[in-house]
């Protein structure tokens, strides 16, 4: 990894603090920087953090503005209003686009990698990049890289087989409209579709459970948090470390598969300098079309914003 590593959270609800945990476990840097609007939540977190740095890699983590955060390497962006029960991502985009509006005017001069996790996470991640000006592979939304682990994990479960193992993944919106890609899912080089005990039925039904996920946590517990904030952290780990991994995660694409200037989640080749490269994966006719009509549907919703 690069020499001294410094991280920025905006945002210290529920999301934001597992992010932070799961940053200081995997020792991804040595300075974590946390701002919050609410009066002492930052400072409350980092204190209680800091206590705990017996028990993680070396690192010092600091309540700061975010005027401090400029020399970061990257900022983790989770703030914003978080959904309601009932409440489709989109219904919260007016609510988040002015808050990003004036979080991104504070950010002027940041020269890092910016990781949107707030939701509708690709209307937002379109914003900060628009707001921020920054490139637009420096600008990322976690988007579908959450969907892709939870597809990974229920076939797996379905199927008793570890999910590194199995390679299937979720593109377009990370929300309602989001397309599996089931014709090129595959485990060990075979087609999920030849596997053995595989049932055309299973597509439809574990489809619905991956769009429910949220919806379901959400019902049960307020929020979702955990695996958010490991797939935050991982993606941070991978990318400051420049890992040139392929990973599903949201920006804003100008060109593959026809589109123009539209966010949403692709498999992206990611490096410390960000987006490296957006893949062009194989779909059928059938898929091909939701995935567009996803990218209608995010468009929409930029589209919509009053700002």
């Amino acid at each position: 990894m690069m020499g001294h590593v410094s991280i920025g959270i905006i945002g210290l609800g529920w999301v934001g603090a597992s992010t932070a945990i799961s940053i200081l476990q995997r020792g991804i840097c040595q300075e974590l920087l946390l701002c919050d609007s609410k009066p002492g939540l930052a400072e409350g977190e980092a204190m209680d953090l800091n206590h705990g740095s017996s028990f993680y890699p070396t690192a010092r983590v600091k309540a700061v503005d975010i005027s401090e955060m400029k020399h970061c390497n990257a900022i983790v962006i989770t703030a914003g209003r978080g959904g309601k029960p009932n409440e489709s991502r989109l219904d919260l985009l007016n609510d988040n686009i002015s808050i990003a509006k004036s979080i991104a005017e504070q950010l002027k001069g940041f020269q890092g990698i910016l990781v949107i996790v707030a939701n509708p996470v690709d209307v937002l991640t379109y914003y900060y990049q628009k707001f921020s000006g920054l490139p637009p592979g420096r600008v990322i939304g976690t988007g579908t890289m959450l969907d892709t682990a939870r597809l990974r994990e229920i076939i797996g479960r379905k199927l008793g087989v570890d999910p590194r193992s199995i390679h299937a993944q979720v593109v377009g919106e990370h929300g309602d409209s989001e397309t599996i890609l089931w014709s090129t899912a595959t485990i060990a080089g075979l087609k999920l579709r030849d596997w053995n005990g595989w049932l055309p039925a299973y597509e439809e039904e574990i489809a619905d459970q991956v769009k429910k996920a949220a919806y379901e946590i959400i019902r049960r517990k307020g929020a979702t948090n955990h695996a958010i904030g490991l797939v935050t952290a991982t993606l941070l780990k991978w990318v400051l470390r420049g890992e040139k991994r392929v990973i599903n995660l949201s920006t804003v694409i100008s060109g593959p598969y026809g589109l123009q200037d539209v966010a949403l989640s692709l498999p992206a080749l990611v490096s410390n300098h960000g987006v490296l490269e957006i893949l062009e994966v194989g779909m059928s006719s059938e898929e091909r079309n939701k995935f567009l009509n996803s990218a209608g549907i995010i468009r929409k919703a930029i589209e919509s914003v009053h700002h």
